[in-house]
């Protein structure tokens, strides 16, 4: 059978990350509505330069049939225009854009102007964008990056039954769940915590110490440092049933990120509702209702703790803030609707 569709993607689908959850989603549900998918999953460091992942994304290309529809996730795109280049001719190129490969936390001046111009380049060879947040596309206008089609197709949010919380006569929980990454901003979350020694709390973070893993002991340091080792747990990476757990007997979700192009772990946690504590940085704002969170700007740890305080010592405040999550939650597309869109995106222009 001929693929109606090939994904190219970043290293393995099961990966669990933001962008890598969403993809292996789209494509489940998209199977699900009958569209043939075929996934390319590429070798190599990414965003590169890569010599492993530029090879594999040639393969990749190059496996294809003429005249058909690739669509590429764009941190295995944007820093290797030379395969979209050569393929651009004979295949309908759609690329999915998470966020800029420029706006990641910690770039000097010169990475940075090498990803837009890159990133440009890749991206004049492809037919079409679908960002997935209008944020996103936005930026890719600010940035000059694009100037063709770009339609936006918003992650899904699966149903879930509202958090419990805490065992009774326990310390309020906080949870973050994403990577240890500089973008992610824990070093922020631990300075912020460092100045509540007054407040009964215990924090999680949730996420791989292994795609950064220099920033990853800079934070478990922090923690050290500030004699936080008994209320801040770094538990790695975890199954899906532990995080399904910890989000379960939170009391707050927090997400310190200079960046995010969506924030699907934000959605998750406004589907249990959660009180949502992040930043102002990139789509957050659109993605979270005002009255089921308090946004900071990115970095600023005085502020943060700030926002923390406030509803620590406040549970009614709290729960008004988690009465207005559950309610969003229920505004929010589920995973087959969102797949429907990004497939009408798919067959938008031919």
């Amino acid at each position: 059978m001929t693929a109606d569709l090939h994904v190219v993607v970043p290293g393995a689908l099961r990966r669990r990350t933001g962008g890598s959850l969403y993809d292996a989603r789209m494509v489940a549900e998209l199977r699900a509505q009958g569209w043939c998918v075929q996934v390319h999953e590429l070798a190599g460091a990414f965003p590169g330069p890569d010599d492993e992942a530029e090879a594999a994304l040639e393969a990749a290309f190059a496996a294809v049939p003429d005249s058909s529809h690739a669509l590429v996730d764009g941190l295995a795109l944007g820093g290797h225009p030379q395969p979209v280049t050569r393929h651009a001719g004979r295949l309908r190129i759609t690329a999915l854009v998470h966020h800029p490969l420029a706006d990641e936390t910690g770039l000097d001046s010169a990475e940075r102007e090498r990803l837009l111009a890159s990133e440009r380049a890749a991206l004049a060879g492809c037919h079409d964008v679908i960002t997935t947040s209008a944020a996103t596309r936005t930026r890719l206008d600010e940035l000059g990056l694009f100037h063709g089609p770009v339609a936006v197709a918003e992650p899904g949010t699966d149903p879930a039954p509202p958090a419990t919380g805490p065992a009774p006569g326990a310390a309020p929980s906080l949870v973050c769940i994403a990577s240890l990454t500089p973008r992610k901003g824990q070093d922020v979350l631990v300075a912020a915590l460092a100045r509540l020694p007054h407040r009964d709390w215990h924090c999680q973070l949730i996420g791989s110490t292994t795609a950064d893993p220099t920033f990853a002991a800079r934070v478990a340091s922090a923690v050290v440092d500030a004699g936080l080792s008994e209320r801040v747990t770094v538990a790695g990476e975890c199954e899906s049933g532990t995080i399904e757990t910890a989000l379960n007997t939170a009391s707050l979700f927090v997400l310190p990120s200079y960046y995010e192009g969506y924030g699907m772990v934000l959605t998750e946690a406004l589907a249990r509702g959660l009180p949502v504590v992040s930043t102002t940085g990139g789509a957050i704002p659109a993605t979270v209702p005002a009255p089921a969170a308090q946004l900071v700007p990115p970095g600023d740890a005085g502020a943060l703790a700030t926002a923390l305080d406030a509803w620590l010592a406040d549970p009614q405040a709290r729960a008004e803030a988690a009465g207005a999550a559950w309610a969003h939650a229920h505004r929010l597309s589920d995973w087959p609707t969102a797949a429907g869109r990004l497939g009408a995106a798919l067959k938008a222009t031919p």
